[in-house]
């Protein structure tokens, strides 16, 4: 990308950028809304989608980056209200990474009751010397295998 000269063309690179920046932040409401949902392959299915819209906002901010200062002094508006929709834009992400916060959390804490459940009915069942059942031993457990296609 080339360097910004006019006023015109820094308004329109700002649009650019904040046009993007709403786009992919639909996407990444859409994607909240599965997870939350539960319909994790839905969700998973607007990965292409949010990774080309995140390569075209990455160039596009270093447009901006590599011509900020004069985009600060030919449209100092418009930068104003970029950073208006970039606040907006990280509000939705932070909404985003709680949400896939949550799922793993809830996941990760199946997954582990299960491998604990398994590990418990593979153990012989015996008392200990205290004269109650033992409880195995987690690194004697067999291992469990999980298929990570949705």
């Amino acid at each position: 990308m080339t360097m910004i000269a006019t006023d015109a063309e820094a308004e329109r690179a700002i649009d650019d950028l904040a046009a993007l920046l709403e786009q992919l932040s639909g996407v990444v409401e859409q994607e909240t809304l599965l997870v939350h949902d539960g319909r994790i392959r839905t969700a998973t299915a607007l990965e292409p989608v949010k990774a080309e819209l995140a390569g075209r906002l990455y160039a596009a901010g270093e447009h901006i980056k590599r011509n900020a200062k004069f985009l600060l002094h030919a449209v100092p508006a418009r930068c104003v209200a970029l950073a208006r929709v970039q606040e907006a834009f990280r509000l939705v992400l932070q909404r985003n990474m709680m949400v896939l916060a949550t799922a793993h959390a809830v996941s990760e804490g199946i997954v582990r009751r299960l491998s604990g459940d398994l590990a418990r009915k593979a153990s012989p069942q015996v008392y200990g010397a205290s004269g109650r059942p033992t409880v195995p031993h987690p690194r004697h457990g067999k291992p469990l295998a999980i298929s990570r296609t949705l």
